[in-house]
């Protein structure tokens, strides 16, 4: 076998083996690095996940972008003198339409909620807060956040909404003085901005009804609060707002003037079709406290038409099904004179009522004051309609109808149309 020749070495020593060498340090080859998305991408998918109510594929995205972020961050730092360097810097990013790192965590925040991380969220809208005290990036949403998760509520939850008033009423200034009425955009924004610094009022006129309602001031600061609220809302939102208006003259025993509010709030979206999505209409929560506000006033027959809107909506609904029942029986009770329409009405309300009662015992609904509610309006329609109660302070037999796999949560839920509907209700 020949053998093989031995590789030369060129005079310059630039083909020396390190390995053999005494003076070069041993230099490992850095590996290709796999490209990474830009920060933009991710937040932008990240985004767009979690608006299509997909909060878990969402979050992985945005907390890369955060960490990335936060490199950068801490580079800047480093170059920066003070806070206010750092804003800077921070404003002229957002300018060229940059990722930052108040932006990202408010999106974060946000997705924690969704996915039920509270404490993990408000940590990230703290985090917002302090890079960005102004809102000059994130606007008013972090101090708005921070409000609701308050865990001292009271003084607590009023500051962070006085902050987030601050930030909005700035904003609104802002675009008021280069609002031009052929600008659709601005317009918009103007009308999203005060309809938000409306329901912040609206919000701090509820604290100041429950948490606060001790403090000397309290119902000068509601009526205050809420006045400005109705006044700067515009008409198309103001829905909520106005059902605060009439929550705070039911506690001052105006009933009349509460009556006229949740008119006027019902009004704004009644004629809706049901089908159509509109931001006229207010949240499924908002329409329920709407529901109770009007068995307060003693507007059954409209309470009951919000309810069988809900209940169309959405017929898993617990506290639907449960306020349905007990509005019917509120409306047999007025019933003088005639025992067929209260009989109907009463049936109606067991109807109601068992349906809650059913989803409570599958959903493990959490509200025992609901269920001992529900379970003493039944008990007494049955006594009224001569029906021997079927269940027992044991709920016995509500164990042995789960046993038989007799109810699994997606059974159709018997309800019964009413003369009067969510789309046509009026007020008297």
């Amino acid at each position: 076998m020949a053998k093989t020749k031995s590789k030369s070495h060129s005079k310059n020593g630039k083909n020396k083996d390190i390995l053999r060498s005494t003076t070069s340090s041993v230099v490992k080859s850095p590996k290709l690095q796999k490209s990474e998305r830009p920060i933009e991408d991710l937040l932008t998918e990240a985004t767009s996940l979690f608006e299509q109510s997909q909060p878990e594929l969402a979050l992985p995205l945005a907390e890369e972008a955060l960490r990335r972020l936060e490199v950068e961050r801490q580079q800047r730092k480093r170059q920066e003198n003070n806070t206010q360097d750092e804003i800077d810097t921070l404003l002229q990013n957002a300018a060229q339409g940059k990722p930052t790192l108040p932006t990202a965590l408010s999106l974060e925040g946000e997705i924690q909620m969704a996915l039920g991380e509270v404490e993990s969220a408000r940590t990230s809208f703290l985090r917002a807060t302090v890079i960005d005290p102004d809102g000059a990036l994130v606007s008013a949403e972090p101090y708005l956040w921070l409000a609701q998760l308050s865990e001292g509520g009271g003084q607590e939850s009023i500051s962070y909404f006085t902050k987030a008033i601050e930030v909005l009423r700035n904003e609104i200034d802002v675009l008021e003085d280069i609002s031009d009425d052929d600008d659709d955009d601005v317009v918009q924004v103007l009308v999203e901005k005060r309809s938000k610094l409306a329901n912040a009022l609206a919000a701090m006129t509820e604290v100041y009804m429950t948490d606060l309602s001790w403090e000397p001031d309290a119902e000068q600061r509601c009526e205050s609060y809420i006045t400005e609220a109705v006044a700067i809302c515009p008409d198309s939102l103001s829905a909520g707002v106005l059902q605060t208006l009439a929550s705070v003259r039911i506690s001052q025993e105006r009933l009349d003037d509460a009556r006229q509010a949740l008119r006027r709030s019902m009004e704004i979206w009644k004629d809706i079709p049901f089908e159509v999505q509109s931001e006229m209409r207010p949240d499924f929560a908002t329409r329920i406290s709407l529901s109770r506000l009007l068995m307060e006033v003693e507007a059954e027959a409209e309470a009951f038409g919000v309810l069988q809107g809900l209940i169309r909506e959405d017929d898993q609904s617990v506290e639907s099904w449960y306020l349905g029942g007990w509005c019917q029986v509120l409306v047999a009770q007025k019933v003088l004179g005639d025992e067929e329409a209260r009989k109907k009405s009463q049936e109606q309300a067991k109807t109601w009522l068992d349906n809650c009662l059913r989803l409570f015992r599958i959903q493990q609904y959490e509200d025992d004051r609901l269920r001992e509610h529900a379970l003493e309006l039944t008990q007494q329609l049955n006594q009224a309609l001569g029906i021997e109660d079927q269940m027992d302070d044991d709920d016995n037999a509500w164990e042995d109808e789960e046993d038989d796999g007799e109810s699994d949560g997606d059974e159709d839920l018997e309800v019964e149309a009413n003369e009067h509907d969510d789309k046509d209700v009026e007020m008297t």
